[in-house]
């Protein structure tokens, strides 16, 4: 395999295998694109997806303490739970899908010691991030750390023969930091930026868009770098899949970066390294306010908008189809010169 054209040249050359099949030109519309950035990352005129991992990070977050969210912050231990007992939406969808789920532990405020589960990774930081109105979410040291432990859940879904890899998320209170990371790197203004995250009522996104505007203007006197922001304002799973997302484009494995939450990882991601946007395909376009603000400051295209706002990797698991279903009709579709077609005098 060839490792010396370009990822623009492999995806001129998919685009034109796709269009000498039995078809309009275009006429696949998007699902063309889609195919033809997995033959570029896979720098391969057959890619396939067929094994998916969905990795789901978990985190605590002290920003909890100023009422930003409507779920009590014992919630985000309870579902990594629910998760591992087969409960949750995405589980459901990750069977439905035949994804490979693991649930990765990187700073839920619980003991999680004694829970065995062989798709359970318990890798505590630190029992949830600091309160970022009031100091830094985390230091220098635990933002590396979860970084890399995104890093290396990446590093073994490639080593495992995976093709297709997605990152989810779990943690009460993610909405908020997610809000100021896109406010803070962005310039979207925290009323912008915040929704209802877990369903807060109007008083609620009020008081969530103080914490932001507040957060974000007290850290900009110290933050300059999208890491120093991650490390003021971030959460330990956004950290994680940032580290997946970085990797994932060394790699060159593709990445599904789930809805608006995973999406705030990407934005890190990108201002780290920009080229890392060509690895990434965004599930969706959440039903979460900016979301769909936020997705086209940063120049990409989701490929649902199913109105969905719950996290999990649930909108990264759906996607998963298509994409597969992308490649394989670049794979598997019969040109005109093989059916026999006759092509349009105008092609």
């Amino acid at each position: 395999m060839s490792t010396s054209r370009s990822f623009d040249e492999w995806k001129r050359s998919a685009q034109e295998k796709f269009d000498r099949k039995t078809k309009p030109l275009g006429s696949l519309g998007h699902l063309e694109e889609l195919a033809a950035r997995l033959a570029a990352i896979q720098q391969t005129l057959s890619p396939t997806v067929h094994r998916k991992r969905l990795n789901v990070y978990a985190a605590s977050h002290g920003i909890v303490a100023e009422g930003v969210s409507a779920y009590p912050a014992e919630v985000t231990a309870q579902m990594v739970l629910n998760f591992l007992n087969g409960g949750a939406a995405i589980n459901v969808l990750a069977r439905h899908g035949s994804i490979e789920l693991n649930i990765v532990n990187v700073g839920v405020d619980r003991d999680l010691t004694n829970v065995a589960f062989p798709n359970f990774s318990n890798q505590p930081i630190q029992r949830g991030t600091r309160n970022f109105l009031r100091e830094q979410a985390m230091s220098l040291g635990e933002l590396q750390r979860a970084m890399n432990i995104g890093r290396e859940h990446t590093q073994a879904a490639k080593e495992s023969g995976v093709e297709l890899l997605g990152i989810g998320e779990m943690g009460i209170g993610n909405t908020t930091s997610a809000a100021a990371l896109f406010s803070a790197l962005l310039g979207v203004s925290a009323e912008e930026s915040v929704g209802r995250g877990t369903g807060l009522d109007d008083a609620g996104v009020q008081r969530k868009a103080r914490v932001v505007h507040q957060a974000v203007t007290w850290h900009r006197a110290t933050c300059r770098s999208a890491e120093e922001w991650m490390q003021a304002v971030g959460g330990f799973e956004i950290a994680a899949m940032c580290g997946s997302i970085l990797e994932a484009h060394r790699l060159r494995l593709p990445i599904v970066v789930d809805g608006f939450v995973a999406t705030a990882a990407a934005a890190v991601a990108f201002a780290i390294d920009p080229s890392s946007k060509q690895t990434c395909f965004f599930a969706h376009s959440s039903a979460e306010k900016a979301h769909a603000l936020v997705l086209k400051r940063l120049n990409v295209t989701p490929i649902l908008a199913l109105e969905m706002r719950l996290g999990e990797g649930t909108g990264a698991a759906l996607a998963m189809h298509i994409l597969d279903a992308a490649a394989r009709l670049l794979c598997e579709m019969a040109t005109f010169e093989s059916a026999g077609v006759s092509e349009s005098p105008q092609t």
